[in-house]
């Protein structure tokens, strides 16, 4: 009986290599102090308000000094979104 002739296989080839892409990093320092401050600057605004019993620091908004400082925290925690 006759034998079959082998077959050689090819030789491995890797595939072709992918051109390197540069990473784009953003310079994001300035997210950590931003927050920080508009978290201080809120609850200051707040501590204010009831310590001069409503006098300071806007004495028009009356009741709305509390939005105001709330309305910092929130732009903190918004800006915190940023921080990797």
């Amino acid at each position: 009986m006759p034998k079959s002739r082998i077959r050689k296989k090819a030789d491995y080839t890797p595939p072709p290599a992918k051109a390197a892409q540069a990473i784009k990093l953003t310079n994001r320092s300035w997210v950590a102090p931003v927050m920080l401050a508009m978290f201080l600057i809120g609850l200051a605004w707040i501590v204010v308000f009831y310590v001069t019993d409503g006098s300071l620091p806007i004495d028009a908004l009356d009741n709305w000094n509390i939005v105001v400082g709330f309305g910092f925290i929130a732009a903190g925690f918004a800006v915190s979104t940023q921080w990797k």
